[in-house]
């Protein structure tokens, strides 16, 4: 990051305490606000230095969000003080990070990463802590009482990527986790395939954490090609190698792809959180084997104006921490759940906060305006989708982009509504 206003000796502070929390896997930020009002306590986890799917920025954002607010007064008088912890893409991880939620008395999980709901969900339920905004990629986010989710997750991805795949290819083939999570993925994918009265997907599972993925990439090539087939994977961190294996596959075998979605050959696509900006730029740009790929995203594109709040923030705030990139689809996605919780402190107006309250004050229906960033958010009854598997969605929209140049943009304007594709999934 580059650009930022940067005092040496709170460089050195912010240094010295980001250093802290990742030797220790967990941490605290302290705040610099005083007065009558308790503080508010409340967690970040993700995984970090794992050898799957990675989300440091999550918990970076967290802080950096903590410091903006916190050098503003608080959030209405409340000191915010942001509890991390490093995941570690294990179950045993995940419950450590929930019993160190419950045991610091966090008033809510926030922003957070995990493939292992069932594993920190029950913790939370018992003693009442609210998780707001979860990355979206377990079952358990959409079906806990106590869960306030921001976006549709990985299953409105998944099942609008098939609707935007559906006008564009004849056949089309899935490289996906072979674990209980990607289980769900064909699916979703086929049900927006079927929109468009389209074929199922050919279903290939794969290792998350493989180093290459030759084998599955040639069954890949093969079950797209013919007319125009596109190949889709959804592996997280090793989405890069998977598309890598890809591009190596010998080039008398290969049908080439295009930069605009509508030619022949096999093309490739795939949904924001496998791809995004980050990983375009660091696999060559507009020179990346990601070119001309088709993403579905929950988000409008990291260019859009609605992110200029969250970018002047991370210019500001962020200092030196490279781990906090306004195009991380998790750095937005804390950036958009800590919004919620900013807001809804802000209505209750009360010396203390406590977990109930937020839960109740969210339950009752308390509408969170996020700035474009996403529909207004609200978690009354009457608002859930109540899709099977997936109740507590109120988000259903996505959006269709496509990488052109090197950068992701947007492939039709505004948001598209997958609600009536995710009740249609058994």
């Amino acid at each position: 990051m580059t650009g930022r206003r940067l005092t040496p000796l709170l460089a050195y502070v912010t240094a010295t305490a980001t250093g802290a929390s990742l030797l220790t896997g967990c941490g605290v930020l302290p705040g610099a606000t005083g007065g009558s009002r308790e503080p508010l306590t409340v967690m970040t986890w993700a995984p970090d230095r794992t050898k799957a799917t990675n989300m440091p920025g999550m918990p970076a954002m967290a802080q950096t969000f903590a410091r903006w607010v916190n050098a503003r007064g608080g959030i209405d008088g409340h000191e915010l003080r942001v509890l991390t912890c490093n995941e570690r893409n294990t179950s045993e991880g995940a419950a450590d990070c929930a019993r160190r939620a419950i045991d610091e008395e966090a008033v809510a999980v926030v922003g957070s990463y995990s493939q292992h709901g069932r594993d920190f969900m029950g913790s939370l339920e018992a003693a009442g802590i609210p998780y707001i905004g979860g990355y979206g990629v377990t079952e358990d986010e959409f079906t806990s009482p106590l869960s306030y989710p921001v976006n549709g997750g990985q299953a409105s991805l998944v099942a609008g990527h098939g609707m935007q795949l559906a006008g564009i290819c004849d056949k089309v083939s899935l490289v996906r986790p072979d674990n209980v999570t990607g289980d769900k993925l064909p699916a979703l994918l086929d049900s927006g395939l079927h929109r468009a009265k389209h074929g199922g997907a050919v279903d290939i599972p794969a290792a998350e954490d493989a180093a290459e993925y030759t084998r599955q990439a040639g069954r890949a090539r093969s079950g797209a090609e013919g007319g125009d087939g596109c190949v889709t994977a959804v592996l997280g961190e090793r989405t890069q190698t998977f598309f890598d294996s890809f591009r190596r596959l010998p080039e008398e075998e290969k049908r080439g792809k295009g930069g605009d979605g509508k030619g022949g050959g096999v093309r490739i696509s795939s949904v924001l959180g496998s791809v995004d900006q980050p990983v375009i730029d660091r696999t060559g740009g507009a020179h990346s084997p990601f070119e001309g790929a088709f993403v579905t995203g929950w988000y409008p594109e990291a260019t859009d104006r609605s992110w200029a709040p969250m970018r002047e923030v991370i210019q500001e705030y962020a200092f030196v921490d490279n781990r906090v990139d306004p195009a991380d689809t998790g750095v937005q996605t804390t950036w958009i759940a800590y919004t919620v919780l900013k807001e809804v402190v802000e209505a209750l107006g009360r010396d203390r906060i406590t977990p109930t309250e937020i839960a109740h004050a969210l339950d009752r229906g308390e509408r969170i305006d996020t700035g474009g960033l996403t529909p207004a958010l609200r978690w009354k009854y009457a608002d859930l989708l109540g899709a099977s598997g997936f109740p507590r969605i109120v988000n259903h929209q996505v959006t269709f982009q496509v990488v052109r140049q090197g950068r992701l943009v947007a492939q039709r304007p505004g948001f598209v509504d997958v609600g009536e594709t995710l009740l249609g999934v058994s």
